[in-house]
């Protein structure tokens, strides 16, 4: 079984922004971080101030893939008592608000294989999801989540790596769909180190295999980054430590806070400009 790539509000997406001669600006955050309104509330405001998809996290206890700013996250919405029903819920109030983004889920496995892969996939597309990317599953075994993600109408995000073999991503371009997350560099997530752009070189070979439209991520924090990476001939720009320091520096203060996110995501939006 095969996920198609054309299908869906990714295929909407880039279809509006390729006619407007624009990249994709996603902004990442934790579910539930601090707590389940403001976090709705962070929502609204990414998307209303000019986020062209989603890709949100789900607390998880032992995130091995995520720097310190986002384990953080993870800790401050686990401490508020967030759970993945409580994630569900929250993506069911904002998928009822906002029909057409495409939001997706980055996530670990042990999520998933806790509540059976099947399942969870079904109440991810009963809440509003269109896509899935586990970290901490290599394309090797990704098998079985892509059979649960076709059996459910979602489309398995797969991760492309700087370095990746002709072999692999070849893989990819097989079984991609939504889009292809690829890495700016290796390592964990965090604004902290710096991304490393990849060659227009690079997106040619993704081109010659076919993968889903490639999005950069990890170390994406400054606009300047954004518009190299779609110079460079990436579709768009995944931004999560950066969003998620916001987030941090304001718990305080909300009112600061949103009016710090939407400037944040208004400035990285305007980068994606060709």
């Amino acid at each position: 079984m095969q996920s198609p790539k054309d299908t869906g509000r990714y295929k909407t997406m880039f279809a509006n922004l390729s006619a407007k001669k624009q990249g994709a600006f996603v902004p990442f955050v934790m579910l539930g971080d601090p707590d389940f309104e403001t976090s709705l509330d962070i929502l609204r405001t990414l998307v209303k101030n000019g986020a062209d998809a989603l890709e949100l996290g789900i607390p998880y206890s032992d995130p091995i893939a995520d720097g310190p700013t986002i384990q953080k996250a993870s800790i401050r919405a686990l401490g508020s008592g967030i759970r993945p029903h409580d994630c569900f819920a929250i993506l069911k109030q904002l998928r009822a608000e906002y029909a057409d983004i495409p939001i997706g889920l980055l996530l670990y496995s042990n999520l998933v294989l806790a509540k059976g892969v099947d399942t969870f996939y079904k109440s991810a597309f009963e809440a509003g999801v269109d896509s899935i990317l586990i970290a901490d599953v290599p394309l090797r075994e990704a098998q079985r989540f892509i059979d649960a993600a076709i059996n459910n109408s979602i489309q398995q995000i797969l991760i492309a790596p700087p370095n990746a073999s002709d072999e692999t991503l070849s893989l990819i371009g097989e079984k991609s769909s939504g889009y292809t997350y690829l890495l700016g560099r290796s390592g964990v997530t965090g604004a902290e180190s710096a991304v490393e752009i990849p060659a227009a070189e690079l997106v040619a070979k993704l081109e010659k295999y076919k993968v889903a439209p490639p999005l950069i991520g990890f170390g994406i924090s400054t606009p300047q980054q954004v518009s190299s990476a779609i110079q460079a001939g990436a579709a768009g720009a995944i931004s999560g430590s950066a969003t998620v320091n916001i987030i941090a520096k304001n718990l305080a203060n909300s009112k600061d806070m949103h009016q710090q996110l939407g400037e944040f995501v208004a400035t990285m939006k305007a980068a994606t400009h060709l």
